[in-house]
């Protein structure tokens, strides 16, 4: 308990900083209108799992350089200096040839998960996977048995790098990815690719219903290539900073990280909704205050008897200009089997 007072007591004096403003800078390239910005995430975590190292850490820091040589042909690189090294996150080129049809090379996100595929600027729980330091039971994951655990450990969610195609056409968009299955900056190390598909409707001017398909890619313990299918359903209703948002999704496929267990994958199956209530406020320092509420509930290995969990995340967010936010979450972690932990976060974003 005593962490989490030291928690909200940072939260408190957070309150009363500096107010974070949100700009781009636009240059004239040598061939192209450059658009420069970044975002910068910090954060504190205490857990109470005994011997856990509870830390004040960056968690994000990028710049962001986005080029435009005319209306057909744009390209992103965003890159990644948290941690104490440097990494590319995005670097791809974009050709729009048509509302209805653009194409991507490079690295991206893969068309699959609702979750993935949002902003971390703009999602209010704190950490997708709801990670909780010193704490490993997912069956042949580790870390807690979360949603975005299962789709970003099994590689079906995240980044990799290959070909995308996406567009729309009145109500109905689309997108699908094929690539080399190995994540961010890695060659691949096979000769299959991974291929994801996502397409959604909007039913109307507030809800969006959508269902993803993904086959990942992976070397398989005789040595040969297999792919592990995985399916997803979800649902958006309402808009980001614009009062209610829900979203919700179930998925699930082959965990084939689980065949140090037996011969054949074992099948997962997860459900997550994030509730949010973005509530304006008059005043100077604080424009909104949002609180927001998730649920997770997984089972990494359904006819493995005990081995799921239920991630339940209460959380606050203080609005300070646009996507500048201060924030705190509590990931409470229930195990079918064993003890309860927690984890507090605090974490500041800017975003310019």
């Amino acid at each position: 308990m005593r962490r989490l007072f030291v928690g909200i007591a940072l939260t408190t004096a957070a309150l009363f900083g500096p107010v974070a403003l949100e700009a781009q800078l636009s240059v004239a390239g040598r061939a192209a209108e450059l658009t420069i910005g970044g975002r910068l995430h910090t954060q504190y975590q205490g857990s109470s799992v005994d011997g856990a190292v509870n830390d004040f850490f960056i968690r994000r820091a990028r710049i962001i350089v986005d080029g435009s040589f005319n209306d057909f042909f744009m390209a992103r690189v965003q890159t990644e200096f948290a941690g104490g090294g440097a990494s590319l996150v995005d670097a791809y080129v974009q050709m729009n040839f048509d509302q209805g049809f653009r194409l991507s090379v490079g690295q991206f996100k893969r068309s699959f998960d609702l979750f993935e595929l949002v902003s971390s600027t703009d999602l209010s729980i704190i950490e997708r996977d709801g990670r909780i330091p010193g704490f490993s039971s997912c069956t042949g994951l580790g870390s807690v048995c979360s949603y975005s655990r299962l789709t970003e450990a099994l590689d079906f969610a995240g980044r990799d790098v290959g070909i995308k195609i996406d567009g729309s056409s009145g109500t109905f968009m689309y997108e699908a990815t094929v690539t080399n299955g190995t994540g961010i900056g890695t060659s691949d190390e096979n000769d299959g690719k991974s291929f994801s598909a996502r397409a959604g409707v909007a039913a109307s001017d507030q809800l969006t219903l959508s269902a993803s398909l993904g086959a990942h890619d992976y070397v398989a313990p005789g040595g040969g290539t297999e792919h592990a299918i995985a399916w997803g359903v979800d649902g958006q209703w309402g808009t980001w900073r614009d009062g209610l948002l829900v979203q919700a999704a179930l998925v699930g496929g082959d965990n084939w990280e689980s065949l140090n267990l037996t011969d054949d994958p074992r099948r997962f199956t997860a459900f997550q909704a994030v509730g949010s209530f973005y509530s304006p406020l008059q005043g100077d320092r604080l424009v909104a205050i949002e609180p927001v509420l998730r649920v997770s509930i997984a089972d990494p290995a359904g006819s493995i008897d005990d081995d799921g969990g239920t991630l339940i995340t209460p959380g606050l967010m203080f609005y300070i200009m646009g996507k500048n936010k201060i924030g705190a979450n509590l990931d409470y972690y229930m195990p079918q089997t064993g003890d309860s932990e927690f984890v507090f976060r605090l974490a500041t974003f800017l975003y310019f």
